[in-house]
């Protein structure tokens, strides 16, 4: 029996076609809710504070998938959680989106994003629901955690003239815009700050970078910044807006020692 060859140019010509179709099964099978735990040590040696950070849900009625983020986030133990906006993007899920949200055992502090603005969200229910876990619904403001030496900052859009940092104990940030952190006003600083809104571009090309990305990203797309402003993190988010497909940009929670 004749052995069956495959010759250089067959070889490539399946490579051509097997690529693409690997890329499309896992940016829309695999990845969009493949979560990743990452985790960033701002003090080494130091005793700090375990902050959990995850932000753009753009909840549509995925329940087991929420239900399994959240237990997730109650595993780590955090000290407290923080969420850095658009929970929704139709406020016909927004009840059962804060009936899940409550599971989250420490407290939880967020800001809004663009989304929670554009749907009509009504703030008031976003902001019981975050104090029922002992946290806080920031609309440009402030609060200091109860005995833990930290104050969270929460910005609303992209206005500064609240913002004055300084203060005792540690000073974090939480805006739903990476951008934000460049119209900080010079001189204010913090020792860390969170951000969504970019999505991480949802779609990555390896060594390059995301294809695009949302107004109000700047270039700060995904990950870790040192900024003038302080140590940024920007988190690629939990959903998907517009279609539900990432590739080589899985949904993430953060661990953070600050």
């Amino acid at each position: 029996m004749a052995l069956l060859k495959i010759g250089n140019k067959h070889l490539a010509r399946l490579a051509l076609y097997a690529i693409p179709s690997l890329c499309i099964f896992e940016g829309v099978m695999m990845e969009p809710e493949w979560v990743v735990v990452r985790e960033l040590d701002l003090v080494p040696g130091e005793e700090g504070h375990r902050v959990v950070h995850f932000t753009d849900l753009h909840y549509r009625g995925d329940r087991a998938y929420l239900k399994g983020v959240i237990a997730k986030i109650n595993a780590l133990d955090p000290d407290f959680v923080c969420f850095t906006g658009d929970i929704i993007e139709d406020k016909k899920h927004l009840a059962e989106a804060l009936d899940l949200l409550r599971l989250i055992k420490t407290p939880l502090y967020g800001v809004p994003g663009n989304h929670d603005y554009w749907c009509g969200a009504p703030f008031a229910d976003i902001a019981a629901a975050f104090r029922a876990t002992g946290g806080a619904w920031l609309v440009d403001e402030a609060v200091r955690v109860p005995g833990g030496g930290v104050t969270i900052v929460g910005a609303s859009s992209h206005k500064t003239d609240f913002v004055t940092g300084g203060g005792r104990g540690k000073q974090i940030l939480l805006t739903h815009y990476p951008a934000f952190t460049d119209l900080l006003p010079k001189g204010v600083t913090f020792d860390l700050i969170l951000a969504g809104h970019s999505h991480g571009g949802q779609l990555r090309i390896p060594f390059w970078g995301a294809v695009a990305v949302p107004w109000g990203t700047g270039r700060y797309e995904k990950g870790f910044y040192r900024t003038a402003a302080g140590p940024l993190y920007v988190n690629p988010g939990i959903g998907t807006f517009y279609l539900p497909v990432r590739l080589f940009c899985r949904p993430e929670i953060t661990v953070i020692h600050c």
